[in-house]
């Protein structure tokens, strides 16, 4: 699935490093919860990709039901807002609404989800809204952890940070994508 959701108005910028180390905290923390509780159940919700913005994060995430989606969410969401909100100092609604979610149904629907979130700055940049999109991929995103570009990437010191991440283990965000070819490194 593609979720999107949105920060509440008149909140600090994401996009920025320590807001961009809290929120990378938040999803290492929900990753390790997210494995031990697959460890024991059937259900389960993986966190796969994600995209931070300044004011909103697009995450493409596995879950094997919308009990589980809504669970999963849920559970990272207010890991996120608690730690942003101690970062800024700060107590209550950290989130606008609700999220947004898109249930993601074929190969080429999830290579367009893949290749959105992970170039979504490049996206906003494009249209002006303060965002800085001069590297090659965005280090804001999971981009230096995805392994489906044309290009082979490395990046600086990767291995010193914990992956936020889990490797998708459905078929279409696995493997199913690719049938359309990998993704462009450059727009």
């Amino acid at each position: 699935m593609h979720v999107t959701v949105k920060l509440c108005q008149h909140l600090p910028r994401l996009r920025r490093r320590d807001e961009h180390a809290a929120l990378r905290a938040a999803f290492v923390a929900a990753r390790s919860a997210a494995a031990a509780v697959a460890k024991g159940a059937s259900s389960a919700f993986r966190l796969c990709h994600y995209a931070i913005l300044n004011d909103h994060v697009h995450l493409l995430v596995e879950a094997t039901d919308r009990l589980t989606l809504s669970r999963g969410l849920q559970g990272l969401l207010i890991r996120i807002a608690k730690t942003l909100n101690k970062l800024w100092r700060r107590r209550g609604t950290v989130f606008a609404d609700r999220y947004h979610d898109h249930i993601l149904k074929s190969p080429r629907e999830t290579r367009n989800a893949l290749r959105y979130v992970l170039q979504n700055a490049r996206h906003h940049a494009a249209k002006g809204r303060m965002v800085d999109a001069s590297a090659p991929i965005d280090p804001f995103s999971s981009a230096p952890w995805f392994d489906g570009f044309r290009e082979p990437i490395h990046v600086r010191g990767l291995e010193a940070i914990v992956r936020p991440v889990l490797d998708p283990q459905t078929w279409l965000l696995r493997v199913g994508w690719r049938r359309h070819g990998l993704l462009a490194v450059g727009p």
